[in-house]
């Protein structure tokens, strides 16, 4: 029973959603030409529940390359719009556009004389008309049986922070280095800023061309890596084997006491430089189905490591 109705009430809140990105047009090309401009700060106000959707929305904008912090509306009244200066733009989230908190603060904001963008369900409300920009985020109805309890509406305000947000970053050329600075901490500042070079392995698997089948199969086993990288006479890498080349060996061949590893190795294998990030690592691995790859030096193709991703998991653990 409830199985259903929770899916009822992702329908009926992916349908306001559409119906909310239908009508997004020119206006929101002003206001994120507005705030990429601003040499200020990006004032994000509210109250109440969409006062916790709006401290969302200046977060993830700080946090994505666009200077900005949550005013609680409420407090601005007791001394907070001190925080506001002439430079920085005013982004007010209300969904009824009438609260008190949030119309006593509008006078105060236009004598600092910054531009206001209104983020509100009601686009006839006092604040749609005090302000400079409106963005429209209303709904037919709240999820909520009542009708009351804020539901539907704030999931719009949500989405629409969130087009504004990855709007921006586009614009602003956000990268993942830039991301990494601003979160240095926990698994994502792990995952962003450590360099392949940092948790690489220096001992490298390596067998030749004529080198026996047992003895392949010591090198990868030694080593521990599941892998050894394949040498011609002139010591330049050929190919790799893997674990699964040699399980595929042992089927394929009745008999494996004369291959050498030029009989079963894969031609060629996948690198990454020692500079680039353990997360491209990562992706490198799982797009290509891979547990290793071989790190080679920023200047040259010489192979200096072996990175696996088990280093990987046990570092960002």
């Amino acid at each position: 029973m409830y199985a259903e109705r929770s899916k009822e009430v992702f329908r009926q809140e992916i349908q306001a959603l559409e119906k909310v990105a239908s009508r997004i047009g020119a206006e929101m090309d002003k206001v994120v030409e507005l705030l990429f401009a601003s040499t200020g700060k990006i004032v994000v106000t509210g109250i109440g529940k969409t006062g916790i959707i709006a401290h969302k929305i200046a977060s993830s904008l700080a946090s994505t390359g666009t200077p900005a912090f949550f005013m609680n509306a409420a407090e601005a009244m007791h001394g907070d719009l001190g925080m506001i200066s002439a430079n920085d733009v005013v982004l007010i989230v209300s969904n009824s556009g009438a609260s008190q908190e949030i119309l006593r603060i509008i006078p105060p904001i236009k004598h600092i004389n910054c531009p206001i963008i209104a983020l509100t369900g009601n686009v006839s409300s006092p604040l749609a008309n005090e302000a400079d920009y409106v963005l429209d985020v209303s709904v037919d109805k709240e999820a909520c049986p009542l009708g009351l309890a804020p539901t539907t509406s704030t999931t719009a305000t949500l989405v629409m922070g969130d087009a504004l947000i990855v709007s921006l970053m586009e614009k602003r050329h956000f990268k993942a280095d830039d991301f990494a600075l601003n979160h240095p901490g926990g698994a994502l500042g792990k995952r962003l800023l450590v360099k392949v070079k940092e948790i690489m392995q220096t001992t490298i698997p390596y067998v030749y061309e004529k080198t026996p089948f047992k003895d392949v199969i010591y090198e990868i086993s030694n080593k521990r890596l599941g892998m050894t990288i394949v040498m011609n006479t002139n010591n330049t890498p050929i190919g790799i084997i893997t674990d699964g080349d040699v399980r595929r060996a042992i089927q394929k061949y009745q008999d494996i006491s004369n291959l050498t590893a030029y009989d079963f190795m894969t031609v060629g294998y996948k690198s990454i430089t020692e500079n680039e990030r353990i997360d491209d690592a990562l992706r490198i691995m799982e797009t290509n189905k891979i547990t290793t790859l071989a790190v080679v030096d920023a200047a040259t193709p010489t192979i200096i490591g072996i990175i696996h991703i088990h280093d990987i998991f046990a570092y960002r653990k």
